[in-house]
């Protein structure tokens, strides 16, 4: 690849432990779901209590998110992408000792803290980090790194499963959480923190809750307000999908290949995929296009599975492309939102944008539900996924191109906008 030989060595170094930061982070995140069959036989909870961990997993990694961008503008990207890996690495690793479902809610819940916010703090440490001409092609890489830690996942809990019991399997598989922790060692001695201009620093003199404010200053209240919907639309469809789709094919179409894992298989390559088609497009066609591109791809996939008759055949070949067009959405998010935000907020708005879409977006979910008791559920899902990505084609339209944008420093305004 000519762009990687082009880079500098920091820049590489930065490159490979993020990503490595993202796939350790989607396997710790994705073994819950394998072990769930397991914990519902071992412990006697039900899929309520199951679905209740997840949830409070994913609600929790909102707040971290955000948590975590505000962290990264006050004590700089390198700290905080360590303390949100020491984080996530040491509450996985705990879960592993829980003895009751209390318990393993509780550290579920505060291991997905560190979870929502190693993407935050990673994507914008890459950002500043990367020459502005291969940013999009460096962000969609690491993105593709949850896909290979979702490989990984899946296969750390074949090779745990065939040689322990298991009531004890689930537990070593949580307990190999820890090992994340060792790339803060990494991180410590080969990762320079970029360097701070001094309106930004002027900023962070201020605290936390005037970080936080500035995302709200007028000179960039248009970004946040656009971002966020941009990230409610990509969460919001996204969410649709992946709750409703698998529902509405085996109950409705009674297809049975989606419980093999064939199809989990085709799923996991795709989005790594898509990441890598994406992170390639961002960067020739601009930040704004790509998104656009991307979501009328998913729209258009979403609707074909919902209107046209299927077969279990055809439905694991369109699961390739729906996985590839749903993963070259968040593929774009992180280098989009880097560049719309001056560098003394650039954490806060970009946790902000990301997990603001993360936190309504449930609401999709839900709406295909209810829609679903007075119309076909697949009418309800193919109306539902249009008008999430439907909200983000336009919000998209409504933002400047960033492709190549060289960061810029902040508004001296915005630094002194919450005085008094």
């Amino acid at each position: 690849m000519k762009w990687y030989r082009e880079i500098s060595s920091p820049e590489r170094r930065t490159l490979w432990s993020c990503f490595a930061g993202w796939a350790l982070d989607g396997i710790d995140t994705q073994l819950f779901s394998l072990v769930i069959p397991t914990l519902l036989v071992t412990w006697g909870i039900g899929k309520g209590q199951a679905g209740l961990i997840g949830g409070a997993t994913l609600a929790a990694g909102a707040l971290g998110g955000l948590l975590a961008g505000v962290l990264s503008d006050r004590i700089g990207r390198v700290r905080a992408l360590q303390v949100t890996v020491l984080w996530f690495s040491l509450f996985t690793f705990l879960c592993a000792f829980a003895q009751n479902f209390d318990q393993l809610l509780a550290l579920k819940t505060l291991q997905g803290l560190g979870f929502g916010g190693e993407w935050t703090a990673g994507s914008v440490l890459l950002s500043e980090t990367i020459n502005a001409k291969h940013r999009g092609k460096a962000m969609g890489i690491v993105q593709s790194a949850w896909g290979f830690g979702w490989g990984g996942a899946v296969l750390l809990y074949l090779a745990v499963f065939s040689f322990v019991s298991p009531q004890w399997a689930w537990r070593v598989l949580f307990a190999i959480g820890v090992v994340p922790a060792l790339l803060v060692l990494y991180l410590r001695r080969n990762i320079a923190e970029p360097e701070r201009e001094p309106a930004a620093r002027k900023l962070d003199e201020r605290g936390s809750f005037a970080i936080l404010a500035g995302i709200f200053d007028r000179s960039v209240l248009r970004t946040t307000i656009v971002g966020g919907l941009i990230g409610l639309g990509a969460h919001g469809g996204y969410h649709a999908i992946t709750t409703w789709l698998p529902t509405y094919l085996k109950t409705e179409r009674h297809l049975s290949v989606l419980g093999t894992g064939g199809y989990l298989a085709v799923v996991i390559v795709a989005f790594i995929v898509g990441c890598f088609v994406s992170a390639w497009l961002q960067d020739r066609i601009g930040r704004r296009w790509n998104v656009i591109l991307f979501a009328i791809c998913c729209a258009v996939t979403v609707n074909v599975y919902v209107f046209l008759p299927v077969s279990n055949l055809t439905m694991l070949l369109l699961s390739f492309p729906l996985g590839l067009f749903s993963a070259g959405i968040p593929a774009t998010l992180g280098a989009l939102f880097n560049e719309l935000y001056p560098q003394g907020v650039r954490g806060t708005g970009v946790g902000f944008c990301y997990n603001f879409g993360r936190v309504v977006s449930a609401v999709f979910p839900v709406l295909v539900g209810h829609m679903g008791s007075s119309m076909p559920l697949g009418s309800a899902l193919g109306i539902d996924a249009g008008a999430a990505y439907g909200l983000v084609v336009v919000a998209a339209l409504l933002l400047p191109e960033t492709r190549g944008r060289r960061i810029a420093s902040l508004p001296a305004d915005a630094a002194t906008a919450t005085r008094g």
